[in-house]
C-alpha cells in the first residue's frame, strides 16, 4: 500500500496514478487531550486500519495524483533521526571538499553518532524547498527514510525491520557552514518527506534499492542502498540503543556521494526504487518589506 497525505490534510491511498480519498477513516482515529502522544496516530494504528484501508479504496473518491498537493505522508513526527556520512563514497567526497566540511574533521558513522532534526523542518514534496540565507551554499542531499510502527527500545538488528510501518523517499537538506550538523539542517523546509508512505510489502528489499536525484535534468546523485555502512536494519538498531523509537518517528538513512548545491528557481527530481519519483522546487524566502 502507498499512503499519502494531500491537499488540506486528506488522506488517500495511491491506485495506479490516481488518489483515493480515505479521509473518512482518520476521522475515526481517537481524539488525544492534552498531555499529547509522543507518537502519530494513524501510523501508530495502521496495521488495524490496513483491511479497512483496503476496502474504501475501492469505493473512495480518486483524485488525479498530477492535480493535487502531496504534503509529508507523516503528519506528527515525533523526532528526526539521521545517520551522517552513511555512504563511503559521501564520506570520500565530504572529506575532500572543504566547502562541506568547513575545514572540520568528518568523522566515520561509528564515531559521529546519529543527530536530530527539528520536526519543524518537515514539508511535503508541493511544498517545496525554501532557503532562508542564500549567501550560504544550500546542499541537496537525497535519502531513503524508514518510518517507525511501533514502540522499540534496544531492539536486535535482526528484528529492527519488524518495527517498520513504511519507506519514503527524504531530502535532508544542507546548510554549510561551521555550526553544529542539526542547527544547519533544521532549517524551515530542511526535511522533505514523500511522494507517500510505502509499506513494507512494496519495499522488500531494503538493501538493495536503487536511489537518485536530478537537478534541473542533471544526474547529480546515484547509487544503492546496498553500500550503506550502517545497512538499514543496523540504524534502527542503533538508534533504539539511544533513544525510545515511537511510531511515526522518522528514520534518515543517510546520503550517497554527488551532494551539490542549489539555489532559486531549481527543480529537484528524487527517485527512490519500488517507492517512486518526486519533483521539489526551490525558492528563496524573501525578507518582508521594511
Amino acid at each position: 500500500m502507498r499512503l499519502c497525505r494531500f491537499d488540506e490534510n486528506r488522506l488517500g491511498v495511491i491506485y495506479g496514478e490516481e488518489v483515493a480519498d480515505v479521509s473518512a477513516i482518520a476521522e475515526r482515529l481517537a481524539a488525544y487531550r492534552y498531555p499529547l502522544p509522543h507518537f502519530d496516530p494513524l501510523i501508530a494504528q495502521l496495521d488495524a486500519l490496513r483491511p479497512e484501508l483496503d476496502a474504501n479504496t475501492k469505493t473512495a473518491k480518486r483524485h488525479a495524483i498530477s492535480r493535487v498537493r502531496l504534503l509529508s505522508p507523516v503528519a506528527n513526527p515525533g523526532k528526526i533521526v539521521a545517520a551522517p556520512v552513511n555512504y563511503q563514497k559521501h564520506l570520500d567526497e565530504a572529506r575532500a571538499d572543504s566547502e562541506i566540511h568547513n575545514n572540520s574533521q568528518v568523522a566515520v558513522i561509528e564515531k559521529a553518532g546519529l543527530f536530530l532534526k527539528a520536526t519543524s523542518s518537515v514539508v511535503g514534496p508541493h511544498e517545496g524547498v525554501t532557503i532562508s540565507h542564500p549567501d550560504r551554499r544550500n546542499d541537496h542531499e537525497v535519502e531513503l527514510v524508514a518510518v517507525v510502527g511501533k514502540v522499540a527500545r534496544d531492539v536486535a538488528e535482526k528484528d529492527a525491520l519488524g518495527c517498520i510501518a513504511g519507506y519514503c523517499i527524504g531530502l535532508d537538506m544542507s546548510m554549510r557552514g561551521t555550526e553544529d550538523r542539526s542547527f544547519r539542517k533544521s532549517v524551515d523546509s530542511f526535511t522533505v518527506l514523500g511522494p507517500w508512505l510505502s509499506t513494507p510489502d512494496e519495499c522488500r528489499d531494503v538493501g538493495n534499492l536503487h536511489l537518485s536525484l536530478d537537478v534541473n535534468g542533471e544526474k547529480r546523485q546515484s547509487a544503492n542502498t546496498r553500500d550503506l555502512v550502517f545497512s538499514v536494519a543496523r540504524l534502527i538498531a542503533y538508534a533504539s540503543s539511544i533513544y525510545t523509537l515511537h511510531p511515526g518517528d522518522v528514520i534518515m538513512t543517510g546520503t550517497p556521494e554527488g551532494v551539490g548545491p542549489v539555489k532559486d528557481g531549481d527543480v529537484m527530481t528524487a527517485y527512490v526504487e519500488n517507492i517512486g519519483t518526486m519533483q521539489v522546487g526551490v525558492r528563496v524566502r524573501r525578507p518582508p518589506l521594511a
